[in-house]
């Protein structure tokens, strides 16, 4: 295969720009931001998660605590009812000692009844302390989560204005290459890693990376300009320069 010397060299600059697109794309699918924004929203969801827990608990124990308090009312007018009977003095003896003795249980009742239902306000407090906690710590994490965002965003943004302007340039260079060399630079660059041409320096390909030996070197040093030369390794277009 023949191509100008020149169109040769263009290859060159046109692997320049597709290396630079390369560059481009696997920076913008590599972010630092990206992986610290990936922590804040799995962290946020978490406290987010946390905190929704913690008020259905607190909204479950609220149940609780009102049938405690219903169950209070309940003894104490009882209570109340009893000592207003045993203070009238009205029944026999017997009934009255009864009623002494209802009243007895009742008062002790009571007291149980009081101590569930101060240990489960003990509960909700504690759940309130918790509920404040999870709520600071995931509003902060939602902030984190907005700020570096915005952060990823830009640096979106930033990297698509340079992929733009480097795929203008390609395009206005690769209009200049003969398109049977360009051509074949575009199915080698499809297989080989996205780099189709590489600079012959040194005696070594710039694309592989290996030596190449003394005849062969030789050889090639010896074609024509225009001779489109290939790497016997890796296949790809070699650019004497």
């Amino acid at each position: 295969m023949k191509a100008s010397k020149s169109a040769q060299e263009k290859l060159l600059a046109l692997q320049a720009l597709d290396s630079s697109l390369i560059q481009l794309e696997h920076k913008a699918n590599n972010l630092p931001v990206a992986k610290i924004l990936d922590e804040k929203t799995i962290a946020h969801a978490s406290a987010r998660d946390l905190c929704v827990a913690a008020e259905t608990e607190k909204s479950d124990i609220k149940h609780e605590l009102s049938k405690s308090e219903v169950d209070v009312e309940q003894v104490v007018s009882r209570i109340e009812r009893d000592e207003k009977r045993l203070a009238s003095g009205l029944g026999t003896p017997k009934e009255l000692e009864q009623l002494q003795h209802e009243l007895g249980s009742l008062a002790k009742r009571r007291a149980e009844l009081e101590e569930i239902e101060l240990e489960v306000m003990v509960r909700i407090e504690a759940l309130d302390q918790r509920i404040s906690s999870l709520s600071q710590e995931r509003d902060a994490l939602q902030e984190e989560v907005i700020k570096f965002s915005r952060e990823k965003e830009a640096a979106l943004e930033e990297i698509t204005r340079a992929k733009n302007t480097t795929i203008g340039e390609r395009n206005a260079l690769a209009a200049e290459i003969e398109p049977e060399l360009l051509a074949v630079y575009e199915k080698i660059r499809a297989s080989a890693d996205g780099i189709g041409a590489a600079r012959l320096h040194a005696g070594q390909c710039q694309g592989c990376h290996l030596t190449i030996n003394a005849a062969d070197l030789s050889r090639i040093t010896s074609l024509p300009d225009d001779d489109v030369v290939r790497c016997e390794e890796c296949r790809r277009i070699l650019v004497r320069i």
